[in-house]
């Protein structure tokens, strides 16, 4: 691969499955052209974040190395929601078979109508900095923070992760 970024995608499932989904979710991720698989936290049960009338989560956090430039990375991701079932609703924060959230990619700070790069959210969320800190755990942000230290004002919320 010629100039590789590393970038991080947040998985997420509560229907039909999630750990099948979240499983068959890092296959289609090792399958995206011009880009590899690094590793995969472990998978990790949450609240919902949204209405509370619907099944816990099942997240992971994966590391890629990959040529694809942020938006077509986020095309394939898309693609990969879409093929497991994703249906894109006006709910917000609602139930879904799979959600995939380009977390970081390399020291990029991207902010445009398509993409917001760091996730706007991820900062507060434990299901997405846990399983980050798994596999990453001395990251530096684009922003200069460290990783360790978002941890510190997020506490665990419930999250558990799974056996």
């Amino acid at each position: 691969m010629e100039n590789p970024v590393c970038a991080y995608v947040g998985l997420g499932s509560n229907l039909q499955s999630p750990q099948q989904q979240l499983e068959q979710a890092l296959d289609a991720l090792a399958r995206i052209p011009g880009t590899r698989l690094l590793q995969a936290s472990s998978l990790y049960r949450s609240a919902p974040m949204g209405p509370q009338d619907q099944p816990d989560y099942l997240n992971a956090v994966a590391a890629l190395e990959t040529t694809l430039t942020p938006h077509e990375l986020l095309d394939q991701l898309q693609s990969i929601e879409t093929a497991q079932g994703r249906v894109r609703g006006a709910t917000r924060w609602g139930a879904r078979t799979l959600d995939l959230d380009l977390l970081l990619y390399g020291n990029e700070t991207i902010n445009n109508e398509r993409l917001v790069v760091p996730h706007p959210g991820m900062k507060e969320r434990s299901f997405v900095l846990y399983p980050l800190y798994e596999i990453a755990p001395g990251l530096l942000l684009p922003s200069g923070e460290t990783l360790a230290s978002l941890l510190d004002n997020c506490p665990r919320e419930g999250l558990k992760v799974l056996p």
